[in-house]
């Protein structure tokens, strides 16, 4: 569900020319709500393919702070884009999560799938998302996060994008969260807009968890794509 990290992936692949590469500068790592870089600025960037039939696949990238442990993210992705009908697309395929920087860093290394449906009415856009993992941050706990994103218009390239996804762990013996939950609930709301090319993007969001990396907060980034 790095999604909301795979900045590729919130964009229909069908849309993008066949090879396009984002570089985006954000004030945070935020996956989910919480902080991969111990709430210090991230430096994120991906390469990806798009066919004219809807598959594509990319890989992105961005430092992370896991301590000693990991400071380099890196994934892979593979999935495919459909248009079932005027107003309904369908996306859905799979990641591959590594992680760098120490000889143990792999062992965070996961794999996950998810599917996306997006509708496009007179009222703005709603996505809903599911993603699904068998071994959660190399941990073997099955895990599932759902998401319903709204993004509507208030003027002519200026957006408004709410979200709410939950994050539930199906293990808890395996993986639980710093303050002993199995689940919790992240909330965001986003002013986006584009300005000579770049896409900006300035939120505010909390989640339910009580620890310093998922605490209420303001986030910026700044992301430019280039097609070839």
């Amino acid at each position: 569900s790095k999604m909301v990290a795979i900045c590729s992936l919130a964009v229909a692949p069908a849309a993008l020319a066949d090879w396009s590469a984002t570089v985006t500068g954000a004030s945070d790592y935020m996956f989910n709500g919480v902080s991969q870089t111990q709430n210090n600025p991230a430096l994120q960037g991906s390469i990806d393919y798009a066919a004219d039939n809807g598959w594509y696949a990319g890989s992105w990238t961005s430092n992370v702070d896991y301590g000693d442990a990991a400071n380099r993210e890196l994934d892979f992705y593979t999935g495919y884009y459909q248009s079932l009908n005027e107003s309904t697309d369908a996306d859905f395929g799979i990641a591959y999560y590594s992680y760098y920087g120490s000889s143990a860093a792999s062992e965070y290394n996961y794999p996950e799938m998810y599917g996306k449906l997006i509708f496009t009415h007179r009222l703005g856009i709603t996505e809903t998302t599911l993603w699904y993992s068998w071994d959660y941050f190399g941990t073997g706990a099955d895990h599932v996060i759902g998401k319903v994103a709204h993004t509507f218009s208030i003027a002519d390239n200026h957006a408004i994008q709410l979200t709410v996804d939950n994050s539930h762990s199906l293990d808890e013996e395996k993986y639980q969260w710093d303050t002993g939950d199995s689940s919790y609930v992240h909330y965001k709301v986003a002013y986006q807009t584009q300005f000579h090319g770049f896409d900006i993007e300035i939120a505010a969001e909390d989640t339910t968890l009580s620890y310093d990396t998922a605490d209420a907060r303001l986030f910026a980034s700044v992301s430019r794509t280039f097609s070839f």
